[in-house]
């Protein structure tokens, strides 16, 4: 099973925010898996909110990192946040503590694989931009081989049958998340 993950580096004075797990009494970046309907960006805030009380601004996506071979293939997306309102409340159930720190002085007891991920966030590695895309199915293609056979039936070229099918219809819109 694959599936999709985002956490969130929360920065204030040049420092992270981190949560202590409490199921492994560990701490690491707040974050979880994608709801449905839900985007990469979006996931990384409302994991912000619901794990530290936070509300946050996604500044930059850091990196998208590939967790292969434990229980299920897991691929995240590593975005970098500033506080923006709320005040710090552990989440009950999965949170213990939350505290920020510094690069140089994180926890002896943190998920080794979000070690690198911090390192990647103040060394200031990261991607330029978050999109989300909403692309929205068109009545009679459910599938690729029935839009196939649409675009084939259309008398449009295949190009032509691109900008009529998912432009001149509405069936897609962008925002910028970061």
């Amino acid at each position: 099973m694959i599936r999709l993950a985002a956490t969130v580096a929360i920065v204030q004075d040049d420092k992270v925010l981190l949560a202590k797990r409490e199921d492994f009494e560990v701490w690491c970046l707040p974050g979880g898996m994608v709801d449905v309907g839900e985007s990469l960006a979006e996931t990384a805030v409302r994991e912000a909110r619901e794990e530290t009380g936070l509300t946050v601004e996604i500044t930059r996506l850091v990196g998208i990192y590939s967790e292969i071979g434990a229980w299920n293939d897991i691929h995240l997306a590593l975005f970098a946040a500033r506080p923006t309102g709320g005040a710090l409340f552990p989440q009950a159930d999965e949170v213990l503590d939350l505290r920020y720190f510094a690069p140089t002085d994180l926890p002896a007891d943190m998920f080794w694989w979000h070690r690198q991920q911090v390192a990647d966030l103040f060394a200031g590695v990261g991607g330029s931009a978050a999109w989300r895309q909403n692309v929205a199915a068109q009545p009679g293609a459910t599938t690729r081989e029935a839009l196939y056979a649409l675009r084939d039936a259309s008398g449009l070229s295949r190009t032509e049958f691109y900008h009529w099918y998912y432009e001149s219809l509405g069936a897609y819109n962008m925002n910028r998340q970061a």
